[in-house]
């Protein structure tokens, strides 16, 4: 007997065993996909994990249902890496096979319902709503569960659909559908009896009563001439009006044929590739340095501050690994990087880069999936965000991971919760490849292991073409308050700035890091806000929609203009956001145009580049956006840069507030002036005698890294001890009390110290479920195996406790 053991996208902590044939067995190798049933009736796709003859010891195996590919869709290093990631952050390797995997591969197990060939000797009743069921199946054979959601015009139909399967008047079927559709062309050519010139003649003189065939028929001559092959059907038609008709009778004739080609979704690059630039001599030094890093180190952290010029000496090192054949992924916090990023690329390598990203279709990512397996030449440099960490690379020489400082590279919900920079690292060590952290304002973590000589270090400290940093201001909002010198919520300086700038034909970014209209809409009498019904927090106001939103669970009502509470009409607006800002702007400055980047206005899948490729071209003046607007995009026209409240993220629950407030503040300082005029940053605060501030003002990163260490060492937070925080959830409030608690004293029983809480967070209820966070400290230097081994245990006896049994635990690994 053979067996193999599956991966199930699943969150069940072994790999389950399955029996197969000899054949099979010696087709079968890890890394394919087969679909195999699982439980009562259910089917999943399942990844092979190892192929062997020894039988379970617990349960009987059961047969797969069938082999899914013709080769193995997941490569060996893949398996290696999801394993190391499940290790790691404590979660299954079947939840990592779900991240890793795009939707189109992991088969649907659709039940479709279909009437009982057999009718039962004695007939039941039936309700009005089965009567419905069983008359749409005679006429439609078989229907699936949402079909008989539309019918029933209700959600609940599970208990409608047991009663006929009781009564024995339906059976259920489970079938496997295949999600990916690849995209097809349809191709177009003259028959070969009609190729020949004379022959076309003569068929066009039989056609004088057909002119719109005729007419088609030339046009199909032309382009066919013109391209020297087939001619796609878009384009035909594109040329002649109304052709569709008249196309189809010349098919159905004969006359022309028809030929569908599957094709990739990827728009080609058409136009030629350009050399890449010159460097400059800071960039040139910078890249020696790298690659003499690289022959020492596997990691090597380039700190080069902002418009340094550090994309030019990335593709550089680009070049140099496709030369030779390997592949390169380059890493991005955000999609709305990848849409500048993508076209500056482009011009140098044209159609060897391929993109994959959230915001591309299922089919697009299968496509650049299947590309790397082949190897192919369309996607030999991968660009997108931190999934790109799952691809199944096949020679990958480098990774490049830019912005490597940023948060938005962690994975929160759902598992595996893991950090998308430290996963390349890993991937990197495992394919051999190289990896470049590139930052103007490295994590404390990385350049912490780059001066301690773990990593490389390269620093590039002068702006290309040595333009000087931007001349970085505060403004003072208690002096401009006590002066009445504030409209709104600017003070006269930054408008008086935006004017000048305006003047100058320049463009303005203006920062503020909270979305909406304002955060709290308050009642002037009795003092009361609208609160979200499922979460523990105040209602946002959006202007535009007239609507007060939670920003935690989705949640909108109306705005109404009484009080809920004292029926007062006095609801007054408190704090603001991008949205107010840019209301009050467009007062201000009534012929300046204003647009407003924030998640509420780039939620469609091109409306990032719209909205970038629209600043570009000049064709707005003033961006009002949030933390998007501050990562590593290049305008050239900025000359002013102002942020409207700093003092907002220096006063955040979390040790690392005042790091993340530098990084941003920085970041977004580093959007103006980049170009030969030098630029100006005007950031607006309450309290501008902060540290941080000072150290933004005086670009001082060495400063902020000694007294946020210093900080860290004393208090016992990263990099000197590595967190696993455990999240507990309930709807009763003192269930999730006594759960969290009862795992506290576990863990202070198994690890003596080092464990913090339960503490409520700052937003104790989310989606009607109460929050507790218990936070462990482990020593950088414990043996992190023999840690996480204790609290899998610690974990499974939690969940094993009756009184405890609906708790939701989550556990994240590093998890700020």
């Amino acid at each position: 007997m053979y067996f193999i053991d599956v991966i199930l996208p699943i969150p069940i902590k072994q790999a389950f065993t399955y029996s197969v044939n000899a054949h099979e067995a010696h087709f079968l190798k890890p890394g394919h996909r087969v679909a195999v049933p699982f439980g009562k009736s259910k089917i999943y796709t399942a990844i092979v994990y190892k192929v062997h003859q020894t039988p379970p010891q617990t349960y009987e195996t059961k047969e797969i249902d069938q082999i899914l590919d013709e080769y193995p869709l997941v490569t060996q290093t893949q398996l290696k890496h999801w394993q190391w990631i499940a290790d790691y952050y404590l979660c299954s390797i079947g939840e990592v096979m779900r991240a890793a995997l795009p939707g189109a591969f992991l088969l649907e197990s659709e039940t479709i319902i279909r009437l009982q060939t057999e009718r039962p000797a004695s007939e039941a009743a039936l309700s009005e709503q089965e009567e419905m069921i069983l008359e749409a199946l005679e006429n439609r054979q078989q229907l699936h569960l949402n079909d008989v959601r539309s019918i029933l015009d209700r959600k609940q139909v599970l208990g409608v659909i047991q009663a006929l399967l009781e009564k024995n008047r339906i059976a259920l079927v489970e079938t496997l559908y295949e999600q990916y559709i690849p995209k097809m062309v349809s191709y177009l050519q003259l028959a070969p009896q009609y190729k020949e010139e004379s022959a076309l003649t003569a068929l066009l003189d039989e056609m004088q009563r057909a002119p719109k065939q005729r007419e088609v028929l030339m046009q199909l001559f032309m382009l066919s001439a013109r391209q020297s092959g087939a001619v796609k059907r878009p384009e035909l038609l594109a040329e002649v009006a109304g052709a569709a008709a008249p196309l189809r009778s010349l098919i159905d004739k004969g006359i022309v044929l028809e030929e569908k080609r599957q094709t990739d979704r990827k728009a080609q690059w058409e136009s030629d590739t350009a050399d890449s630039k010159g460097l400059s001599e800071a960039q040139e030094r910078a890249y020696k340095q790298i690659r003499q890093q690289f022959t020492e180190k596997s990691v090597c952290l380039l700190h080069g501050v902002t418009s340094s010029g550090k994309t030019e000496v990335y593709v550089k090192l680009i070049e140099e690994q496709l030369a030779h054949g390997k592949q390169v992924l380059y890493m991005l916090p955000e999609i709305a990087l990848t849409t500048q990023l993508i076209s500056r690329l482009q011009e140098y390598f044209g159609d060897r880069v391929g993109v994959y990203h959230s915001r591309y279709s299922v089919h697009e990512r299968v496509e650049v999936w299947n590309q790397l397996l082949r190897q192919d030449q369309r996607a030999q440099l991968v660009v997108g965000a931190r999934s790109t960490v799952f691809l199944p690379f096949q020679d990958l020489g480098l990774v490049i991971v830019d912005e490597e400082h940023e948060h938005s590279f962690k994975q929160y919900n759902p598992a595996p919760r893991y950090h998308g920079r430290d996963a390349a690292v890993v991937l990197a060590s495992l394919c051999k490849a190289k990896v470049l952290l590139g930052s103007a304002t490295p994590a404390l973590e990385t350049y912490q292991n780059a001066v301690s000589g773990k990593y490389g270090l390269v620093s590039l400290k002068e702006r290309y073409g040595k333009v000087l940093l931007p001349d970085t201001q505060l403004v003072d909002l208690r002096d401009k308050n006590r002066k009445k010198r504030m409209q709104g919520h600017f003070s006269d300086s930054l408008l008086e700035a935006i004017r000048e700038t305006l003047a100058e034909k320049k463009q303005v970014i203006l920062f503020k890091n909270r979305r909406g209209f304002a955060p709290i809409m308050e009642c002037m009498t009795c003092g009361s806000a609208p609160q979200c019904p499922n979460c523990d927090v105040s209602l946002t106001f959006h202007k535009a929609k007239g609507q007060l939103r939670c920003h935690y669970c989705g949640y909108a009502s109306p705005l109404t203009k009484q009080c809920g509470a004292c029926g007062s009409m006095t609801l007054d607006p408190k704090g603001f956001g991008t949205e107010q800002i840019q209301t009050e702007l467009q007062e201000l400055l009534l012929e300046a145009r204003i647009a407003r980047m924030d998640q509420d206005t780039t939620r469609g899948k091109h409306a990032h580049a719209k909205l970038i490729h629209g600043f570009e071209q000049g064709e707005i003046d003033i961006l009002v956006g949030t933390q998007m607007l501050a990562k590593g995009l290049d305008f050239r026209a900025v000359g002013l840069v102002g942020v409207m409240q700093a003092d907002s993220l220096l006063n955040f629950p979390d040790f690392r507030a005042h790091e993340r407030s530098f990084q941003l503040l920085s970041q977004v300082a580093g959007r103006a002036g980049r170009t030969k005029d030098r630029g100006k940053v005007l950031i607006q605060a309450f309290n501008p005698e902060h540290l941080i501030l000072q150290q933004v003002t005086t670009h001082d990163y060495d400063g902020m890294f000694k007294d946020e260490m210093e900080q860290r060492r004393q208090y016992g937070y990263p990099p000197f001890n590595r967190l696993i925080r455990f999240t507990f959830k309930h709807r009763n409030f003192e269930t999730m009390q006594n759960g969290s608690r009862w795992f506290a004293k576990a863990l202070e029983a198994q690890f003596n110290e080092g464990v913090l809480g339960p503490e409520i967070p700052p937003v104790g209820r989310i989606r009607n479920e109460y929050l507790s966070h218990v936070l462990l400290k482990v020593p950088v230097n414990a043996g992190i195996k023999a840690y996480k081994g204790k609290v899998g245990m610690l974990v499974r006896n939690f969940e094993a406790q009756k009184p405890f049994a609906r708790i939701k635990l989550v556990v994240d690994v590093d998890p700020y």
